[in-house]
């Protein structure tokens, strides 16, 4: 089993890292903040006007860790990788599949499974939860459909099809998210899923989350040789992950939507942790941000039993379990590629 290795996630405006012997500091105001060795990061996340230094750069790529530089209010700007690992014959497979389909359309049809059902079971537990403390018929009415959706996946017989029920999902599930928030209701009200920029305090924390998810997929992806440029599910666009954003889908809701709720409804943030900036858009403030990366990094360090594999493994290994099961499809090892299934 792969080590889960920590991330580190750099949000002080105009902190400094560098490399000193095989150690990573991080410096702000030239007063030394973290040390931290090599070995035991996977990846490194800067936020804002955060830098590095070229040898600390040389070093990461050197030692396969990642460093990606985002904006403050987590818009992905690039990262620095070090050679590309993997098999090139796993990549011409992984072409070969993408622009084939008969080995297209099922891919799709487990990730869109996988999506569909974990949205349903985010929306079964908010009505185990709080069922009876209001009205959840909408709730309700969303399960039934999403059910009723499983079973048109199976049916489907074009990628066009398949994207057009997930997109179908989505809207259903996001049309009944606000009737999950049972705190706060004022403050964190949902009405629709807005992007760049996101509109409301819920839009901000789910659009971060994502940026957080799609980092660690993509670098899931890369580890064991797949391209994260080249999906099934998103068509190739220039400088769009679509691999890794594919594999993500069956992620949104047990590990980012479910963070968003929990943040929200146990009150550990408020309304007072976002502003509305120059363009409209609603970010986050530091004291928010730090609380966030906090949350995500323990939720990541939780256990689950993987469906497929059947063994224990932090919910931060689950990107790579999945991009390892795709590359055993890809290379005719399993019939089919299993979607995570959240229980």
């Amino acid at each position: 089993m792969k080590k889960l290795l920590n991330t580190l996630y750099v949000s002080t405006q105009g902190a400094y890292l560098h490399r000193d012997g095989e150690c990573v500091v991080v410096e702000v105001e030239k007063q030394e903040r973290l040390r931290t060795p090599i070995h035991m990061l996977g990846s490194i996340v800067c936020f804002g006007q955060v830098a590095c230094s070229p040898p600390l750069l040389g070093f990461c790529a050197e030692s396969g860790v990642s460093v990606s530089f985002l904006s403050e209010g987590g818009r992905y700007w690039a990262s620095v990788n070090g050679p590309v690992s993997g098999n090139v014959l796993l990549r011409r497979a992984q072409y070969r599949a993408s622009e084939d389909p008969a080995a297209c359309v099922p891919i799709v049809r487990a990730i869109v499974a996988g999506k569909t059902a974990n949205s349903r079971t985010v929306l079964q537990r908010a009505l185990r939860d709080h069922g009876g403390k209001s009205d959840m018929s909408r709730v309700e009415n969303a399960v039934a459909w999403l059910s009723n959706r499983l079973r048109a996946l199976e049916i489907a017989t074009t990628v066009d099809e398949l994207r057009g029920i997930e997109g179908e999902v989505a809207r259903t599930y996001f049309g009944c998210f606000n009737d999950l928030i049972v705190a706060q209701r004022e403050d964190f009200a949902f009405h629709e899923r807005s992007r760049r920029p996101p509109l409301d305090p819920v839009n901000a924390l789910l659009s971060f989350l994502y940026t957080l998810l799609v980092h660690d997929v993509r670098g899931a992806c890369e580890s064991v040789g797949l391209d994260p440029q080249v999906g099934f599910l998103h068509r190739d666009r220039p400088g769009r992950p679509s691999l890794a954003l594919d594999l993500m889908e069956e992620l949104r809701a047990p590990v980012a939507d479910r963070l968003a709720l929990s943040l929200i409804n146990l009150r550990q943030v408020s309304a007072t942790g976002f502003r509305k900036d120059a363009a409209g858009g609603i970010t986050m403030d530091d004291d928010t941000r730090k609380t966030l990366l906090v949350a995500y990094q323990k939720r990541k360090q939780e256990t689950l039993e993987h469906p497929f594999i059947e063994e224990t493994a932090p919910v931060g290994l689950v990107p790579f379990l999945q991009a390892q099961l795709l590359a055993r499809h890809l290379r005719n090892d399993l019939d089919g590629y299993p979607p995570f299934l959240w229980k």
